[in-house]
């Protein structure tokens, strides 16, 4: 047994998880940082997303980017209207905003089940073959996967990184207070800010539905995982939350590779425990809820 290839395969594998991982967790650190409200419905957009990618691919018969690209494009104004219309009287009340996301949840969730049927679906693969390199090999649907999420990336931390309202959200994240009190107009980067995090959970979403199977129900360990690269990464850190999407993906994998899947959710459990005893804060967190 080639224990140097296994690990460098269970590298890769933890990569590309990673990368959706972080796609999920840096959604709902956006949604928490500008509004602080803990999006319980964060897996319900990741459903829809893999919904949405299912629908115009197999019912519109649409290319897999187009349909990728429909889903996140609808799913930024999908979550804009859904701030503005419901969510405005919420923003910054952690409890009351929580309480509205959960039932939020409850009802995507039970009109996707009345819509799909409670039984799983399965979307055609996106790429057919495999890409061997050094004795690696990675299906091509996953590469055509990682790419896409890849550019997504790419896009946010230039708009983020570069662009007036990607600044002025940055700042909001940061620190609300000190933003207002230099001219930002906090409040209406709402509808952006929790837009853009429905965007990225839908489009986890569909960038998964190749790989595993679509149904109602897809979005629990999702937020779940969310959750925890949250708690890892510091509540509100966006460079955390994408560092710790990366490194909770390499952990699964090689704690799946030496043990099982149930071992490998017990170690990042107890990781989490862990960081919770000895840096409540996060690994780049501020500590501020």
């Amino acid at each position: 047994m080639d224990w140097s290839l296994l690990i460098t395969q269970a590298t890769i594998n933890g990569l590309i998880v990673g990368l959706l991982y972080l796609l999920m967790a840096v959604g709902f650190t956006l949604v928490f940082g500008i509004m602080r409200m803990v999006n319980f419905a964060h897996g319900e957009f990741y459903m829809l997303g893999a919904f949405g990618a299912y629908f115009f691919t197999t019912s519109l018969h649409l290319p897999f980017l187009a349909a990728v690209g429909l889903t996140l494009a609808g799913s930024i104004i999908f979550g804009g209207l859904l701030e503005w219309l419901i969510l405005k009287p919420f923003r910054r009340d952690e409890l009351n905003g929580m309480i509205v996301t959960i039932g939020m949840a409850m009802i995507l969730q039970n009109l996707a089940l009345i819509i799909f049927g409670p039984d799983p679906l399965s979307m055609p693969a996106v790429a057919e073959g495999t890409l061997e390199i050094a004795g690696i090999v990675i299906p091509n649907s996953r590469v055509y996967v990682v790419g896409f999420a890849a550019v997504v990336l790419a896009l946010l931390y230039v708009f983020l990184k570069y662009s007036r309202p990607g600044r002025a959200l940055r700042a909001v994240v940061e620190d609300f207070e000190i933003a207002s009190i230099q001219g930002i107009r906090a409040r209406i980067y709402y509808p952006l800010g929790f837009g853009l995090g429905v965007g990225l959970a839908s489009v986890a979403g569909a960038l998964m539905a190749p790989l595993f199977s679509v149904s109602p129900f897809v979005g629990a360990t999702p937020l779940l995982k969310a959750f925890i690269v949250v708690v890892l990464g510091g509540l509100g850190s966006i460079p955390g939350a994408a560092f710790a999407g990366l490194v909770l993906g390499l952990i699964e994998s090689y704690a799946s590779l030496f043990f099982s899947s149930s071992t490998a959710d017990m170690v990042i459990f107890a990781i989490v425990m862990v960081m919770l005893v000895m840096r409540p804060k996060g690994l780049l967190g501020k500590g501020e809820i």
